[in-house]
């Protein structure tokens, strides 16, 4: 049997490195080609030279992002991961091939289908690049190209052409806040969630491409109707409103705490210093307008560009009234509702139809939304939301303990799905309120499901194979990070002796950090947000939560999990 080996690292990040390393071991598998695969080398060339010159190795293969391209028929083979990922079979499948030649007849030339997608997650980060490497490594699996376009945090990357749009077999949208489809008029077009595209990637292709071919008269109206009713739903639409929101918080939040650095704790006093300055920019207008931003997406989720003036008067109505965020929020599922109403029933003629999006429904959606708030929902959700912050702010340590059991738990039990983001999305709502002990709480037990494992993986190496030893050292930078989701490839692998751990490590992170009453300034930015003076509270007894969390979790992992096949 031919031998050969992988020298294979990725700049773009964790999980495009895995997703190559996934597809090489498949592309093996196939072949019955004895390859080894070491990720993350940093000197590769050295270290090929070395190989070669051993004898060991038939082949040496350098994966690397930019790496330089030369004939496959040298005993050195250099290829992009990006490749990896795309055509296997080709980048890889064909060196394997020709290793074997004389018992492997080469598969014909598969079908020329053409996908594209867009993925994005509320925070942008973990899950909305997960999903496009799933993706990407389905497509690569079946033989089919695709190109996929993420929105992460910081905008649009891999943005797709009119012409990729307009001549694919079928689209996806893998999201779960708010993507507009209309780009996508006259294509099949599959909505779905972004677990759903990292847990079942070919089966959502298939089902894709299985999408009746769309009406002739698509081109005019859009996706087709069956595809529109998929993305409803109170969760997609809290998450868009979330996700546009979070920068707003944490720019507010650190600026915030800078204030409080720079000017002590009454920097918003001294007019004309800097403290007072990064205290109107930031506690005076950014977090006065976020719970208008949440309002005014979950609206635009529902009902697109129309619900977006309605969404943003009925926030800053519920933060003029005293509602908060919780105001916010009704405020913005009343006014998408409206809209989409007034849009979808409401009789108008042809010919002045130009004036409803700019004129009818911005006054009708606003005037009901605004008198609803001022005379009907301010004053109860007001009254709803004092008294849960005067019940958060006056715990006592049993309770608080008991509060803070149940958000770090919450955090670790779907890392990133539903349940995590109720007890994310509460903690933030009550930033706006001066409550900031909830927000401490959760970030510290996000950040202990992956530094957790990372543990385990040291503390315990025969628990692991090698590969996860490796992805273990990465883990500790995520955790660090406040990526949670970078625990999910553990867990997914062994669900129930590993998810139970998480969440163990995580209660007890969330319970210290709540009784000893710390707080947190920002919403996000892991570790690193503590170097900056009075982002976080108690700063010695909130370290301490997470060590003590993430040491429950790494033993609890030891003690449960079995031996490794491979060590």
């Amino acid at each position: 049997m031919a031998k050969g080996i992988v020298l294979l690292s990725s700049q773009l990040g964790v999980a495009h490195a895995r997703l190559a390393e996934e597809a090489l071991k498949d592309a093996a598998h196939r072949g019955n080609y004895d390859l080894q695969i070491r990720v993350g080398v940093k000197e590769a060339m050295p270290m090929a030279e070395a190989l070669l010159a051993s004898g060991e190795f038939e082949r040496v293969i350098v994966a690397g992002v930019g790496a330089p391209q030369k004939s496959d028929a040298a005993p050195l083979v250099f290829v992009t991961v990006s490749d990896l990922i795309r055509h296997p079979e080709t980048s890889l499948g064909l060196q394997l091939m020709e290793a074997k030649a004389e018992t492997v007849e080469a598969k014909p030339a598969p079908i020329a289908v053409r996908l594209v997608a867009i993925t994005s997650c509320p925070t942008g980060i973990a899950h909305t690049f997960m999903a496009a490497a799933a993706l990407q490594k389905a497509g690569a699996d079946l033989g089919y190209e695709i190109r996929v376009e993420t929105q992460g945090s910081v905008g649009a990357k891999n943005t797709l052409t009119e012409e990729e749009i307009r001549n694919c077999s079928a689209a996806i949208i893998a999201a779960d806040t708010h993507v507009d489809p209309s780009r996508f008029a006259g294509v099949r077009l599959l909505t779905t969630s972004t677990n759903d595209a990292i847990n079942h990637g070919k089966d959502v292709i298939a089902r894709a491409l299985a999408l009746p071919a769309p009406e002739a008269n698509a081109q005019k109206t859009g996706a087709p109707k069956a595809e529109k009713q998929q993305r409803t739903g109170a969760y997609k639409h809290l998450m868009t409103g979330v996700s546009h929101m979070l920068p707003m918080v944490t720019a507010g939040g650190l600026l915030i705490a800078l204030a409080f650095a720079i000017g002590g704790i009454h920097a918003g006093d001294n007019t004309g210093t800097l403290g007072w300055a990064l205290m109107q920019i930031g506690a005076t207008t950014a977090f006065k307008l976020y719970i208008a931003v949440l309002s005014a997406y979950i609206a635009y989720s529902i009902a697109d560009r129309p619900g977006l003036c309605p969404g943003l008067v009925g926030g800053m109505l519920s933060t003029t009234l005293g509602a908060g965020f919780l105001g916010g929020i009704i405020a913005g599922f009343l006014a998408g509702y409206v809209t989409k109403f007034l849009n979808d029933k409401m009789p108008f003629p042809a010919a002045l139809s130009g004036l409803k999006p700019v004129l009818i429904l911005p006054v009708l959606s606003t005037l009901i939304v605004g008198l609803s708030m001022l005379f009907i929902i301010g004053a109860p959700v007001k009254f709803a939301l004092n008294a849960l912050t005067v019940w958060l702010s006056g715990m006592q340590q049993g309770s608080a303990l008991l509060l803070g059991l149940l958000l770090g738990g919450m955090m670790a039990f779907d890392m990133g799905g539903p349940v995590n983001k109720a007890a994310y999305t509460f903690s933030v709502g009550m930033l706006a309120s001066n409550v900031h002990e909830p927000m401490a709480a959760v970030m510290a037990a996000g950040m202990t499901p992956p530094l957790g494992i990372a543990l385990a993986t040291l503390l315990f190496r025969r628990r692991f194979t090698s590969d996860e030893r490796a992805q273990g050292k990465v883990l500790a930078i995520l955790g660090l990070s406040f990526v949670t989701e970078g625990a999910i490839p553990f867990a997914a692998s062994d669900p129930l002796r590993v998810i139970p751990c998480l969440v163990a490590g995580s209660a007890l992170t969330g319970a210290i950090s709540m009784a000893f009453g710390c707080k947190l300034m920002v919403p996000h930015g892991g570790a690193f947000v503590l170097l900056i003076p009075n982002a976080v509270s108690q700063l010695s007894a909130y370290a301490l939560a997470i060590v003590c969390g993430s040491l429950l979790t790494g033993l609890l992992l030891g003690i449960v999990k079995r031996n490794a096949a491979t060590a």
